[in-house]
């Protein structure tokens, strides 16, 4: 399947979700987010929407019954998240939260700085009422970070983990220590990053599209934090990750300011490199 008759199937399904919704008076309101909101979906896009669903209805509403209509699924469960995912026949995943119209088409606002619907008007297929198109339009405008506070809550955040780190690599657990450089440190590390470099759009996933944003010398940094789950190799990893960890730590601090627990550094790289 080409790339361009993938997101043609994408955007029919978006369609006929759009028709779906309108024609079944249970739900008050649908909203889409993701990549198809911000216009980056591809050939590999999954679709993702909120179902409001009237309060009176919770309990008789079937969704994966309501999906299926969509296109045959092939899967269909609740996460762990505890968002209902799907896939469908054509192998095209799919994320659904169920939620009550009454708190959830309030909360929308809420997700100021952390969701961006740059054309409200597309995102939200259903509204029965104003309350979600109103919402989601307080969504359209891009709100970085707060570049001070974000900061520093991240330099505390990669000390704290880094000293753990080099507690599990002492204890011998190599496996643990890998697990912990890739899917704790690093994302809060390109964070950083990405605050330093003012690329945040990718904020929620930092590693999205790192290809892109980010320039060759932070990308083979963060190359050099990863490693196959040897001992050496996880030890030569997790060096390295600290060494970015503190030059990205005082760049922060250069430029804005923040605290950093130099002697408690000092301390956690003593350790890295004399684990007894």
């Amino acid at each position: 399947m080409s790339v361009h008759s993938a997101r043609s199937a994408l955007d029919d399904r978006i369609a006929r979700l759009r028709q779906l919704a309108h024609a079944d008076t249970r739900l008050e309101g649908v909203l889409l987010y993701g990549s198809w909101t911000v216009g980056e979906a591809d050939a590999h896009s999954d679709i993702e929407a909120y179902l409001y669903i009237q309060e009176d209805h919770l309990a008789d509403f079937d969704g994966p019954g309501f999906l299926a209509q969509l296109a045959p699924l092939k899967l269909s469960y609740t996460n762990m998240y505890g968002i209902l995912a799907v896939v469908f026949d054509d192998l095209m995943r799919g994320e659904f939260h169920l939620t009550p119209a009454d708190p959830g088409i309030d909360e929308v606002p809420t997700w100021q700085g952390m969701v961006h619907l740059p054309r409200p008007q597309d995102a939200v297929l259903l509204y029965r009422t104003g309350r979600l198109t109103q919402a989601a339009r307080q969504l359209a405008t891009f709100q970085p970070p707060e570049p001070v506070t974000t900061a520093q809550r991240l330099t505390d955040e990669l000390t704290n983990w880094t000293l753990m780190l080099a507690h599990v690599l002492a204890r011998g657990e190599i496996a643990r220590a890998h697990a912990l450089l890739h899917t704790v440190i690093a994302p809060q590390q390109l964070q950083l990053c990405r605050l330093l470099c003012n690329s945040t759009a990718h904020w929620l996933t930092p590693s999205r599209a790192l290809e892109q944003d980010l320039p060759d010398t932070d990308r083979h940094r963060y190359a050099s934090t990863t490693a196959t789950a040897r001992d050496q190799d996880v030890r030569t990893a997790a060096h390295n990750s600290w060494r970015w960890s503190r030059d990205l730590a005082a760049e922060a601090a250069d430029r804005w300011t923040i605290h950093l627990p130099h002697e408690l550094h000092e301390q956690i790289s003593s350790r890295l490199n004399d684990p007894r």
